[in-house]
């Protein structure tokens, strides 16, 4: 008698553009630990075309090349759910013309990054890279099957994207009216087990913190979104009654030479140098922090404190590293404005103050670090918030997809953005297919609103990228 044939697991093709090794930033770090949680039921397979320095026993890793869009292709018949990040599929046509159910990962809202990344920039680059965000993302909106973010507020900004770009409509609301199987909330994650600290990283080894000093950590890279010039100042006004507080950026640049210093890390170090602070209370890492490593670092620190401005990119962000402040148990004081801040308020996990305002934080510094009784009240529940945000939990809303994934009702009729009417000049030239005949049409579009001098400019981006890979 022959026993009856298993069912086949879901191929699930995740792709990224971001390294993958022992350094990582948030889009790998996301892309990794939702491969770990697929492959427990789904066949996974985990594209980049950046860099692959990593293995895993659980999945397959695959480098492909820039624009390699024939290796990519192989990958694409392989599959049979494909996860998008980024520019994905303005990549690798194959990707954008697949069949295949695609999921669409929006966790970050690029487009609003670019709002402040760019700023400083002249109106025209400003507008044109703001442009380009907007279009990749359409492009998305348009195609995907489902949706996934990492927040209930991130889920209706992509409600409201979609509504516009025509996908909530009858047959997307009779196949789900709350569209909660449509634009599904994964957020980031943090590992399930009890971190365990292997060496002392700070306390006592880095130069100018000693083994009893308070220390404050701020676990990720300087970007232009956040407000690190209002901590700074804050540790400026704390160290003068209380020396022993220190302040340490764990990755002050980016490992990844394809991301760009940004301008408000230099204005940082300007402020700390001012103050006399750099090297005695503030302390810049110049390299990036391994990714296993990072435990070691956040283990050694009393607090983690995440600072931003208040605008649209805040009300809409979800700071990974904060979750990293609860897996190492870490009081937190952030700024009010974004979702981690309504969570640190309403499970009293640290302290939550006014945007731009050096003396409310330094009196919240002061009081989580030197109060013991209201301390030891916010450990206790930093502790029993933490198991809320594992990653088995997290992703599980995907695993579920990927394992009965359907197509979306209004597959074919979502209006295709690279036809739409309405579109200007700039956004209809990057929705045209990578190739000679767009690189021309762009570059003739620079030399007519920017001159040869932007032509070249962005000729030597182009090239610099393309020598670095």
């Amino acid at each position: 008698m022959t026993s009856p044939a298993l069912p086949r697991s879901t191929r699930v093709l995740l792709i990224t553009g971001d390294i993958i090794g022992p350094r990582m930033a948030g889009p790998a770090i996301r892309v990794w630990n939702m491969a770990v949680q697929l492959a427990t039921t789904c066949d996974v397979r985990v594209t980049s075309w950046a860099k692959i320095d990593r293995d895993s026993d659980d999945f397959a890793l695959f480098y492909v090349a820039d624009s390699d869009d024939q290796s990519m292709r192989e990958h694409e018949r392989w599959a049979d759910v494909i996860i998008v990040q980024g520019i994905s599929m303005r990549m690798f046509p194959s990707i954008a013309r697949s069949d295949k159910i695609l999921v669409a990962d929006l966790y970050d809202p690029f487009h609003l990054e670019q709002l402040e990344q760019n700023k400083h920039r002249d109106t025209a680059t400003w507008n044109e890279e703001v442009l380009k965000a907007v279009s990749l993302l359409n492009e998305q909106l348009a195609r995907a099957d489902a949706f996934i973010c990492a927040s209930e507020r991130q889920q209706t900004l992509w409600l409201g994207a979609l509504s516009v770009a025509g996908r909530i409509n009858p047959a997307t609301y009779s196949a789900d009216a709350s569209f909660d199987s449509f634009v599904r909330i994964v957020p980031f994650g943090l590992p399930s087990d009890i971190p365990v600290q292997s060496r002392h990283a700070l306390k006592g080894e880095r130069a100018g913190i000693a083994a009893d000093d308070k220390v404050l950590i701020w676990g990720g890279g300087i970007y232009d979104w956040f407000d690190p010039v209002t901590l700074v100042r804050a540790v400026g006004l704390v160290s003068a009654e209380h020396p022993e507080v220190k302040l340490f950026f764990m990755s002050a640049r980016h490992f990844n030479p394809d991301v760009p210093e940004m301008q408000v890390l230099q204005q940082t170090v300007e402020v700390s140098d001012e103050l006399g602070l750099t090297d005695r209370s503030v302390f810049f890492n110049d390299t990036w922090v391994d990714y296993e490593d990072r435990i070691n670092f956040l283990m050694d620190a009393d607090v983690g404190v995440s600072t931003h401005p208040v605008h649209l990119e805040t009300r809409f962000s979800f700071r990974t590293r904060i979750l990293d402040y609860l897996w190492a148990g870490l009081p937190i004081i952030t700024t009010d404005g974004d979702s981690f801040a309504d969570l640190v308020r309403d499970r009293d996990l640290g302290a939550v103050v006014p945007p731009q305002d050096p003396e409310a934080l330094a009196r919240a510094i002061v009081e989580v670090l030197f109060d013991d009784a209201r301390r030891e009240s916010i450990l206790s529940n930093v502790q029993e918030v933490r198991e809320d945000f594992t990653w088995e939990r997290a992703v599980a809303p995907l695993r579920e997809f990927c394992e009965n994934p359907t197509q979306a009702p209004d597959r074919g009729t979502a209006k295709n953005p690279r036809s739409a009417g309405g579109m200007d000049q700039f956004s209809k030239i990057l929705a045209m297919p990578k190739g000679p005949r767009r690189d021309i049409v762009l570059l003739t579009y620079y030399l007519r609103t920017g001159g040869i001098s932007k032509a070249l400019g962005k000729a030597q981006e182009r090239w610099g990228r393309a020598r670095r890979r």
